[in-house]
């Protein structure tokens, strides 16, 4: 609606505009414009004009007299006649763009649902339950371990150079002060079937590393939910033990001691859901395909509070009620969107972590005081992460506040 009276009042103003001057030199049928010294004003076909008045529509015009008292006429230049027919096309175009962005607005807003109802999305039957084949699967048996945190890593099949940093850096360490943590890579099949390369390099490293799970669907971003499907059945069949579960991805930098420390000092181990909190998110229906959805898709105007893919962090009971919820809820796009569905039909509230320094979705600059302090921040290559991580390693005389 504010977009809509914008460009209401956009059109508005420029057809006054085009008036006014058609108005200020009706007499005339052309432009004069001054350009040398002299006086300040000039008589065209009877009708004085002064300076001021094209200036108060258009700064840039000035008036051109062949001399600088009041002469009975003027001759219109090429300039001027040029300026009026661009003013006129200027005009034209804005209005023409005017009504088509309004006419797209008025065509889509129709089917837009105002009452915010989260049960739109579910079926009474597990009709989207996927039993998708598992391509990949972890060395080390969970089922028999009984680890503090699991983290769960999406990853694409291409980025190893992102897996060796997180193998490298925040995911080495496997015991933080005497609580075991194990970290698994998240990964799907590439886009392109043919490339066998890749493939057999991806099976060498799961065979190296045996931290890596996979299941058969095209890793694309669109399929990022399908995903997060898999971390949450991961869990539930594979893992059942774990305490807590972190889902994040590998452009995330994880202080992994800072986070036991928080989960130790939090006062409830059930249903227990955290992270960057998204509250009252607007769904985005413009022309960025990235963050666009559609109405069919997804017909409400906001989303229910979640918390940003980015790195969120559950109790590990919630797992199975959120993967057997999704069986039943439709996907939609945006993975943490989705698990924002399910844990509001779930009738779950995400935690708000009071300190606002933990979670940062943007891209932060390194400091090692705030990095200290942290648990996950976004959007960092690979070289980088390795090298925050060297600096925090070596910077242990630094005192931070």
């Amino acid at each position: 609606m504010f977009l809509f009276r914008a460009l209401f009042l956009l059109t508005c103003s420029c057809f006054l505009s085009k008036q006014i001057l058609e108005r200020e030199f009706e007499n005339t049928g052309f432009l004069c414009v001054w350009w040398r010294g002299g006086g300040k004003e000039g008589v065209c076909g009877e009708r004085k004009v002064r300076e001021s008045s094209v200036n108060r529509i258009f700064p840039s015009f000035s008036f051109r007299i062949s001399s600088p008292q009041i002469v009975s006429q003027c001759r219109p230049t090429r300039k001027s006649i040029m300026g009026v027919k661009f003013l006129q096309w200027t005009l034209l175009s804005l209005s023409l763009l005017s009504v088509i962005t309004m006419w797209y607005l008025s065509f889509s807003s129709y089917s837009v649902i105002k009452n915010v109802n989260w049960m739109y999305f579910y079926e009474y039957e597990p009709v989207y339950r996927r039993e998708l084949v598992f391509t990949f699967r972890e060395h080390l048996t969970c089922s028999t371990q009984n680890p503090f945190l699991v983290i769960l890593v999406t990853s694409r099949p291409s980025e190893v150079g992102a897996r060796q940093a997180v193998r490298a850096t925040w995911g080495e360490k496997r015991s933080w002060w005497g609580h075991e943590v194990l970290t698994f890579f998240l990964v799907g099949q590439q886009a392109q079937r043919e490339d066998n390369m890749l493939t057999l390099s991806l099976e060498d490293e799961s065979i190296l590393y045996g931290d890596i799970i996979g299941q058969d669907f095209v890793d694309t971003y669109e399929n990022l939910t399908l995903k997060t499907i898999l971390a949450f059945r991961w869990v539930t069949e594979f893992c059942p033990n774990a305490k807590y579960i972190m889902k994040t991805d590998s452009d995330v930098f994880i202080n992994t001691g800072n986070l036991v420390k928080f989960l130790l000092n939090t006062n409830s181990s059930e249903n227990f859901f955290t992270g960057y909190p998204l509250i009252n998110n607007f769904s985005y229906r413009g022309f960025y395909q990235k963050t666009y959805i559609s109405y069919e898709e997804y017909p409400f105007k906001v989303f229910p509070p979640y918390c940003s893919g980015m790195g969120y962090v559950l109790s590990a009971d919630l797992a199975p009620r959120i993967y057997e919820m999704m069986g039943h809820v439709k996907p939609i796009k945006f993975e943490d969107a989705y698990v924002g569905i399910c844990l509001n039909i779930l009738r779950v509230n995400i935690h708000i972590p009071e300190d606002t320094n933990l979670f940062f979705l943007y891209k932060i600059s390194f400091n090692i005081c705030k990095f200290r302090h942290l648990i996950a921040a976004h959007d960092f290559s690979a070289n980088e992460m390795m090298r925050f991580w060297q600096e925090l390693q070596r910077a242990t005389t630094v005192t931070c506040p």
